[in-house]
C-alpha cells in the first residue's frame, strides 16, 4: 500500500482547522496579524508615490500582493506545500481586509496611523455607507480562498 495519494494532502489536513478557527472568529487578533500590520504599513511606503489614493490602498494592496508573489514563486518552483500555505495566507489576510472594511462607518479599529484606510477609500468610491457589504465581500472571497487552497492537491493529481 503507497500512501502517496494521502502525502500529498498532509497540508490540507493541517490548513482546515485554521481555516475553521478564521472563519468563526473573524476579527480575532492573532499573532500572524503582527507580520501582516508590517507588511501593510510596508504597502503604504511602496504605494505611497503614485497619489492619495493608492497610497492609502497600497496597505490592502500589499497584503494581497505579497502572500500571492510567494504561491507564485513556489508554483514556478513546483512546490505544491508552499503554494497551499501563501494562498491560505492570502485568505487570512482577507479576513483581516474584511474587518478592515467593515469598519470603516463604525471607527472601532485601534490604528497605529490615524487615518482609516478604508474610511478614506470607501468615502471616495461613495460606498461609505456600503462599508459592511464590502466587508463580507472580502470576508467571502477569504472563504473561497481558503478552499482553494485547501482542495489545490486535485490540481496535483498525477
Amino acid at each position: 500500500m503507497t500512501l502517496k495519494p494521502v502525502k500529498k494532502w498532509y497540508v490540507s489536513f493541517v490548513l482546515i482547522p485554521f481555516a475553521l478557527y478564521y472563519i468563526f472568529t473573524r476579527g480575532q487578533y492573532t499573532l500572524i496579524d503582527n507580520i501582516d500590520l508590517i507588511i501593510h504599513e510596508a504597502g503604504h511606503f511602496f504605494f505611497g508615490f503614485f497619489g492619495d489614493f493608492i497610497h492609502m490602498a497600497g496597505g490592502t494592496l500589499m497584503q494581497i500582493l505579497f502572500p500571492l508573489f510567494l504561491a507564485w514563486y513556489f508554483y514556478r518552483n513546483g512546490y505544491r506545500a508552499g503554494v497551499q500555505i501563501f494562498i491560505f495566507w492570502l485568505g487570512q489576510n482577507l479576513i483581516n481586509i474584511s474587518v478592515y472594511a467593515a469598519d470603516a462607518n463604525k471607527l472601532k479599529l485601534k490604528l497605529i496611523g490615524g487615518r482609516h484606510d478604508w474610511l478614506y477609500l470607501l468615502n471616495k468610491l461613495g460606498l461609505l455607507r456600503s462599508a459592511d457589504e464590502v466587508g463580507y465581500f472580502f470576508f467571502s472571497l477569504a472563504i473561497l480562498v481558503f478552499i482553494i487552497s485547501i482542495i489545490l492537491p486535485f490540481r496535483y493529481s498525477k
